[in-house]
């Protein structure tokens, strides 16, 4: 990051802090958006201060687990981060989260001030209108008490130990129900006939597209890349680059937290698929010979995405972006 961009993104800032169960999940879907200065783990709530991990963990202490957040709330709105924190969680479930059971695996928002307090309540209040779930939503809302930071292991702890904390998410069933409640899919006949045949076929069926003859291989303007089915924000042309290959290459996503990879075996090769987080659309693949700082080139499909300008970003409903692009 630029210092003119650490600068604008720490011009104004503001906490706001969610328990969403263990507080290892809690840290990934927040801590590469634009606009998030730091995501800490930690303890909340209680009576006890100081309180170690295994004080918590026995349910004397009153404190659950948490992630505090500081951002910008002029380059990413308190809405979204409430928006974003209901699609981490069972907002329904009293007794815990998932496989971890225990008050101090609870949910709740902690509210900073008078205008997130409103803000949560509305954020609440739509959400069980919407009917995405058959029971109530119990989450509480209640003012922000003081945090203490977890110890130093759980800090980051999905990078310090990305095997163990891969197995714990799928084990635990946290994905399962995002998937289950969250994910975009569409049904086939829909996007039969709003997308291109070729947008289909490699969306839907893993297809690949000529090199040198897609939209995007030699496409150079600034803004950023997003899923053709669902619109989630994929890449950055920040991180484009000419890799020679015929297809847009990127030394990474817009965040790690928007793509998934999967072991794809076809054609008689090794290769590790790209793809989407929310759609679960195919994107193409990512290889260990990129420029970047973690030599990662990631090849995909023109197919599978639209390119919105810089200039369009805060119309169509990517404004958080645009501090991507903001002059050195």
């Amino acid at each position: 990051m630029s210092e003119v961009h650490k600068n604008h993104i720490e011009s104004k800032t503001e906490q706001a802090t969610f328990a969403g169960g263990c507080f290892w999940c809690m840290v990934s879907p927040f801590e590469e958006l634009p606009g998030i200065i730091d995501v800490v783990s930690g303890y909340t709530g209680g009576h006890t201060e100081n309180p170690t991990y295994e004080e918590v963990c026995s349910e004397t202490t009153g404190h659950v687990e948490a992630v505090q957040i500081t951002f910008n709330p002029d380059i990413f709105p308190y809405r979204k981060l409430l928006e974003l924190f209901w699609q981490q969680i069972d907002p329904t479930d009293e007794g815990g989260q998932f496989y971890d059971r225990g008050t101090s695996y609870g949910t709740a928002i902690f509210t900073h001030s008078e205008e997130q307090r409103a803000e949560a309540e509305a954020s609440k209040a739509e959400l069980q209108e919407s009917g995405r779930f058959s029971k109530p939503i119990v989450t509480p809302i209640l003012p922000a008490s003081k945090f203490y930071r977890a110890e130093e292991y759980h800090q980051g702890y999905h990078h310090k130990n990305p095997g163990h904390y891969k197995r714990y998410r799928t084990g635990s069933g946290r994905d399962a129900f995002i998937e289950q409640h969250w994910s975009h899919k569409e049904d086939k006949e829909s996007l039969r006939e709003r997308l291109t045949p070729l947008q289909y076929e490699v969306t839907q069926n893993n297809a690949t597209e000529s090199p040198f003859r897609n939209e995007f291989w030699d496409h150079h303007g600034d803004g950023i890349y997003v899923d053709i089915v669902s619109g989630e924000p994929l890449f950055s042309s920040e991180d484009k680059y000419d890799s020679g290959c015929g297809w847009p290459s990127f030394t990474r996503p817009i965040r790690d937290y928007s793509v998934k990879e999967k072991t794809d075996l076809s054609h008689l090769m090794v290769r590790t698929e790209v793809r989407s987080k929310e759609a679960d659309s195919h994107l193409g693949h990512v290889f260990n010979d990129g420029p970047g700082p973690n030599g990662l080139r990631y090849c995909i499909n023109s197919a599978a995405l639209r390119f919105v300008p810089k200039e369009d970003l805060e119309a169509e409903g990517y404004g958080e972006y645009r501090v991507l692009f903001q002059q050195a």
